[in-house]
């Protein structure tokens, strides 16, 4: 599973990254998980407010750290 999350290095964006990182491990889940912080990228998927998460592809979530529950649903679909 290919996660990327998009914002440019605020608080939110770090809580992000690491919420998503420990639910994976919890899960079993190997998720590939990169920061894209590139104003230019972030805007590229129509993302205006950070952070947000892409999946394979697929803008998920923007503005606001997501819920663990979210995050759990994103990684059993």
């Amino acid at each position: 599973m290919d996660i990327k999350v998009l914002g440019t290095g605020c608080a939110n964006c770090k809580n992000t990254i690491a919420l998503i990182d420990q639910v994976a491990k919890a899960k079993g889940v190997t998720v590939n998980l990169e920061k894209v912080e590139e104003l230019r990228a972030i805007m590229g998927y129509g993302v205006m407010s950070t952070p947000g998460v892409v999946i394979n592809g697929k803008v998920v979530h923007a503005g606001g750290v997501p819920s663990r529950d979210k995050i759990e649903q994103w990684l059993t679909a």
